[in-house]
């Protein structure tokens, strides 16, 4: 049930501008695959698969399983698409049927989908990961050696299709180093398993931080996420950017806004305790206007006493608690505020704007996870 309490944008030409901005960075050889995981990063797939593939996007990567399914359902040209975590065994045999492409970062996934494949007659896209360094998921040195040794005996259950790592945030210069070992230890496990008869169609470990700050790191494929949407990795990446330009302005458009509306309007005499407990006292008579969105939706409770919302052009304070489903907002500043009127979440009210990153300052989340955190049931509309 859609919750129309509130409405996403998806501005279908921000997403072009992303898009083309990134092709021209990387290069026209190397394949664009769209991280779209946790509902495209909360723009929503039904909203914005289409518009990928008409983008000329045709490969996805998600996390699990059921994102596929998701992905899949809304295709609208032939696409691969990649599941890099969560598959359990009781799904492989469906992903194998559907064509999705596994990611093998341990024997036990290799092994269970050799189970299946010598049983249906199925072959197996997969990728196979590699720990570099991170030390998060990926085979061993080892166990690269015992996958290879699975592979080679069993030529008809597997295609590789890739290989791959991830590499320990790229988007910040601490962590340079660290990434450009990994980098180098890659290479050394490309070339073993490529000895020993191995040969991947794709070579990928850049996510969208590393194919903008270490451009070896493209190799043949880049699994980029959050930049197509608008928003840089991190701080770091967009100075790397823009001190090599001329013009100091940032190519990348925000594709998500969030609005909703004033749901009512109340007076609050001095001395008075506004919303739940104790955390806002009016210092002054004050008007003030509910709003029907809550923690339930995404609009987190950290932003209680923080937040800000655009109302008649005017940035207006959220005070007291962020309850469930509802927020307040003081507007006693602004004239002539009715029921109804557009109350602005995220994005442009006339001169004014709240970005994501704003809420990251306020409450300390990052942008993933304010854009992940919004619901899915938030009505999405394409404009």
């Amino acid at each position: 049930m859609t919750d129309t309490s509130s409405i996403i944008t998806i501005k279908r030409e921000a997403l072009k501008n992303n898009i083309q901005f990134i092709r021209r960075k990387i290069g026209k050889h190397i394949r664009l695959s769209s991280v779209v995981k946790s509902n495209a990063y909360g723009h929503g797939y039904k909203e914005m698969i289409p518009l990928l593939c008409d983008l000329g996007i045709d490969h996805f990567s998600v996390f699990n399983y059921y994102e596929a399914r998701e992905v899949a359902d809304h295709l609208t040209s032939d696409s691969d698409i990649l599941i890099m975590g969560y598959v359990s065994d009781d799904c492989i045999e469906d992903s194998l049927s559907r064509g999705f492409e596994l990611n093998c970062f341990s024997l036990d996934r290799i092994v269970s989908i050799l189970e299946i494949t010598l049983t249906t007659g199925m072959p197996a896209k997969i990728h196979l990961e590699v720990e570099t360094g991170m030390n998060r998921s990926g085979l061993s040195y080892d166990e690269l050696n015992a996958a290879i040794g699975i592979l080679n005996d069993n030529p008809s259950s597997f295609k590789l299709i890739g290989f791959s790592t991830h590499l320990a945030g790229a988007e910040s210069i601490q962590n340079h180093l660290r990434i450009q070992k990994q980098i180098k230890r890659y290479k050394q496990l490309l070339k073993h398993t490529e000895e020993r008869g191995l040969t991947p169609e794709y070579r990928h470990i850049a996510n969208s931080a590393a194919a903008f700050t270490y451009p070896k790191s493209r190799f043949d494929m880049v699994r980029t996420g959050i930049m197509q949407y608008g928003y840089w990795p991190g701080p770091e990446v967009f100075i790397h950017y823009i001190a090599q330009k001329s013009e100091k302005k940032d190519p990348l458009l925000r594709v998500l806004g969030w609005k909703t509306c004033v749901m009512s309007i109340k007076e609050v005499r001095t001395g008075d305790f506004i919303g739940y407990g104790l955390s806002y006292l009016a210092q002054t008579n004050m008007l003030i206007a509910l709003i029907p969105v809550g923690y339930t939706v995404g609009y987190s409770r950290a932003l209680s006493n923080k937040g800000r919302v655009l109302i008649r052009g005017h940035r207006c304070s959220v005070i007291g608690l962020v309850n469930m489903n509802m927020i307040i907002a003081d507007i006693s500043n602004i004239e002539k505020v009715n029921i109804g009127d557009e109350v602005v979440l995220i994005g442009k009210q006339h001169d004014l704007e709240i970005k994501v990153s704003a809420f990251s300052e306020i409450s300390d989340q990052l942008n993933y996870e304010v854009l992940t955190s919004l619901s899915e049931s938030i009505e999405r509309k394409v404009i």
